[in-house]
């Protein structure tokens, strides 16, 4: 048997709010991000059963673990360090016309500063993390909160696809991901836990 790990992108934190990029910096979930979290509670007990909920160690991630592990009546279990998000160098904590204006051209052609995280660097973190998370709860259904770049790196990865393919992910929309051997493989579209439709702050590649 297989665990099979929904893992998704954290509520809406202050940041996101105020559209700074994030990276591992610890901003905490807004209002509407602790509102969206309890939301999609209600939609993840109707969806299937579920049986864990792991979370990062950045606290917009873990506390939306803990409201979805509330409402579902299920354990939440140690917080994962691999599975925190990319980073992003010296463009923590700026939004984007702070980064037009500290370090031109680099947005419109594609570039990062030093510090800034690329994909190999996550999945060499990221998939050990889940692996031994999938190891430890063989036939389980567990949900994974991690963060917008953490996932777009996993959906590539799993997927054999190029670096380059960016598709933005909103706040609490996940991914069902199947451990099979010592990788992973996706299963099935994005799923989305929020019945509210309204789409999140406008965010860059790479912002999260």
């Amino acid at each position: 048997m297989t665990a099979h790990l929904l893992v998704v992108r954290h509520g809406e934190s202050t940041w996101n709010a105020l559209r700074r990029w994030q990276g591992q910096a610890d901003p905490p979930l807004s209002e509407r991000g602790e509102s969206q979290a309890r939301n999609a509670a209600t939609k993840l007990a109707a969806l299937q059963p579920i049986d864990l909920v792991v979370t990062s160690s950045l606290q917009r991630a873990r506390r939306t673990g803990e409201l979805l592990a509330q409402a579902a009546s299920v354990d939440l279990g140690d917080a994962l360090p691999g599975l925190t998000e990319r980073a992003a160098g010296a463009w923590e904590g700026l939004t984007r016309v702070e980064i037009d204006e500290q370090f031109p051209g680099y947005l419109a052609g594609g570039q990062r500063p030093a510090g800034y995280e690329e994909d190999a660097a996550i999945i060499a973190r990221a998939v050990p993390a889940l692996r031994e998370l999938a190891g430890r709860h063989h036939g389980r259904r567990v949900v994974v909160v991690t963060h917008g770049g953490v996932l777009n790196a996993l959906e590539r990865h799993a997927e054999e696809v190029s670096d380059d393919s960016w598709q933005r992910i909103d706040n609490l929309v996940g991914r069902w991901f199947t451990h099979v051997g010592d990788d992973l493989r996706t299963r099935g579209p994005r799923v989305s836990l929020l019945t509210d439709s309204t789409p999140d702050a406008e965010a860059d590649r790479g912002y999260a």
